[in-house]
């Protein structure tokens, strides 16, 4: 079932708009913790090491490959689906699978760039900020940055894979890029949420902006490793 069978939130009244904002942020949020909390967990009970070296004992671009088809995973979780429940179990799955996912990152940033971690999580907050308040502040209906970002997604997805069969690096250029791109998410998924998700959706939506967070996050700390 689509997304939009039901209200979208821009024709919601001013309360129920920002019920539905507030509650969005708050679940992002908790996604955030959560994630935060289970990276904790690996890297406390030992299980960070362990994972970490399955991780790294394939090719990179292979994780890197992972990362991307999950969050297309998720942000068609997000589009389709209308179910509460799926919706709770989907932001779950989708933040433990990133962190996961993430664990071999941090690992090597933990052992070969002491406080880039922290460096890359500062600014990947503020970009989310900046460009969080660039979506609220002009109130500008960003929805046609969706063709872009699916072009961008597919031609990265089709770098990985060339990368991973013909066994060439990607570089600090391609780094850059994907964080212009998860810029663009940012805006295309906040203005979203001020236009066009249903009101019935907050945990799709955080859902959707958490994935766009993470891919920040990632080439963001991707690029202060590649510097080292």
């Amino acid at each position: 079932m689509s997304q939009y069978h039901t209200i979208a939130v821009a024709d919601l009244g001013v309360d129920a708009r920002a019920r539905f904002i507030f509650r969005t942020y708050a679940h992002l949020s908790a996604a955030i913790v959560g994630f935060v909390a289970l990276e904790y967990l690996f890297f406390m009970t030992g299980f960070a090491e362990v994972l970490a070296g399955a991780l790294l004992s394939v090719n990179w671009l292979l994780v890197l490959g992972a990362f991307m088809i999950v969050g297309w995973l998720a942000s068609h979780t997000a589009h389709t689906t209308t179910s509460k429940p799926l919706q709770y179990l989907a932001l779950a799955g989708y933040v433990g699978a990133y962190a996961v996912i993430f664990t071999p990152l941090l690992f090597v940033a933990e052992a070969t760039a002491p406080g880039a971690i922290e460096s890359a999580g500062l600014i990947t907050l503020l970009g989310f900020a900046g460009l969080t308040a660039v979506a609220f502040m002009t109130r500008k209906d960003f929805s046609f940055l969706g063709s872009m970002l699916r072009w961008g997604f597919v031609a990265a997805l089709l770098l990985i894979v060339g990368g991973v069969l013909f066994g060439f690096q990607l570089g600090t250029f391609f780094s850059v890029g994907m964080i212009a791109l998860a810029g663009a998410a940012i805006l295309y998924d906040t203005s979203n949420v001020l236009h066009h998700f249903p009101e019935d959706q907050h945990v799709s939506a955080s859902l959707q902006l958490f994935g766009s967070i993470a891919l920040m996050f990632w080439y963001v700390l991707s690029l202060f490793l590649s510097s080292e």
